[in-house]
């Protein structure tokens, strides 16, 4: 669990250092094998001063995953209230695509580590991904009864938006050979848009 400290925004401020030296540390050499000592190092500050804000690294972990999710779910709601119509979900998915590589640290952490750490999976489910579904699944049904969209199982449509670009981000970012380009990523991000809105079958299939 992440402790409280009276200093405030002195303290939220070394939250956010420590979280962001955790971050970047678990991405390239995992949970495992990132000491205490190396966050406090990476973070620019005592070890006992980790453990002052953290009870543990195992909270750690959890706060970098919840904390940056929790970014995710805000900047998505934002854009879905920001839409002008429901055909412009192209340009919702092209604008997260291209911010995805901002994040590729937290997928790392999040799509290696939660396979470890049950409780991790867990929360990231209940708290995050349920939510966005939910945020998501809203919005289609919304869409469905305007005539926009297909009367689809609009959850599962809202799983497949949220799943196609979460793990075309990861896999551009994480299993390439380098950072993707801008050109990779709006190539990436045009051909997610179009295949969810009109699918891969020809007009005379």
């Amino acid at each position: 669990m992440q402790l409280t400290s009276p200093s405030g925004a002195a303290s939220t401020d070394l939250d956010h250092r420590i979280l962001a030296a955790a971050q970047r540390l678990f991405a390239r050499h995992g949970f495992e094998k990132t000491t205490t000592r190396q966050l406090a190092e990476t973070a620019g500050i005592a070890e006992g001063t980790l453990f002052r804000h953290f009870e543990n690294k195992k909270a750690i972990l959890v706060a970098v995953v919840t904390q940056g999710w929790s970014e995710l779910l805000t900047d998505l709601l934002t854009d879905l209230s920001e839409m002008d119509g429901y055909r412009s979900v192209a340009q919702l998915m092209r604008g997260r695509m291209l911010s995805l590589h901002k994040q590729a640290d937290l997928m790392r952490v999040c799509f290696m580590e939660a396979q470890f750490h049950p409780e991790l999976r867990d929360r990231i489910q209940s708290d995050i991904i349920a939510k966005m579904t939910s945020v998501v699944e809203a919005f289609i049904q919304t869409g469905i009864e305007r005539g926009t969209y297909r009367a689809l199982n609009p959850q599962v449509v809202a799983q497949v938006f949220l799943g196609m670009f979460m793990i075309a981000g990861f896999s551009q970012n994480t299993f390439g050979e380098g950072p993707p380009t801008a050109k990779a990523q709006l190539e990436m991000a045009e051909t997610l848009a179009e295949l969810f809105l009109n699918g891969i079958l020809t007009r005379s299939e």
